[in-house]
C-alpha cells in the first residue's frame, strides 16, 4: 500500500509503503500525484520511506514504477530511499545510473533527514 504524507509540499512528494505493493497503488494514488506535480513544476523530488511491514513489490507495481521512470527519467530532480531491504538500496544505485537526478539511500530511522536532503536547493 502506498500513503501520501502529509509532509509532501509543492514539488516534492513524500510517500510511505507498507505491505505489498501493487499496480493499483501505482495507478491510483503514486503516478496520478506524480503526474500532477510534474505538470505543476516540470522537476520533482520524490522520497519513498518504506515502513517496517513493507512485504514488497508485484509485478504489475514494478512494471508500472519501469514505465513512469523512463516516461519521465528527466524530471525527477531528487530520490530519497528511506528504509526497506538491501535489495531496494542495491536496485535505487543501478536505476540511479539511468536518470540525471540525484538518488540518495536513507536508514529507516532517518526520514526527516530524506525530506531535508530532497527538499535542498541544488
Amino acid at each position: 500500500m502506498i500513503k501520501i504524507r502529509p509532509e509532501t509540499g509543492t514539488d516534492t512528494l513524500v510517500v510511505e509503503a507498507s505491505g505489498k505493493l501493487t499496480a493499483k497503488d501505482y495507478e491510483d494514488i503514486f503516478i496520478p500525484k506524480l503526474d500532477q506535480l510534474i505538470q505543476q513544476h516540470k522537476k520533482i523530488r520524490i522520497v519513498i520511506y518504506f515502513t517496517d511491514s513493507f512485504d514488497g513489490v508485484e509485478l504489475g507495481a514494478m512494471w508500472e514504477d519501469a514505465k513512469f521512470g523512463l516516461k519521465h527519467k528527466d524530471d525527477v530532480e531528487r530520490m530519497a530511499i528511506v528504509g526497506g531491504p538491501q535489495w531496494m538500496a542495491w536496485m535505487t544505485k543501478v536505476g540511479s545510473h539511468f536518470m540525471p537526478g540525484k538518488f540518495k539511500v536513507f536508514v529507516a530511522t532517518a526520514l526527516q533527514e530524506a525530506i531535508s536532503w530532497a527538499t535542498q536547493e541544488a
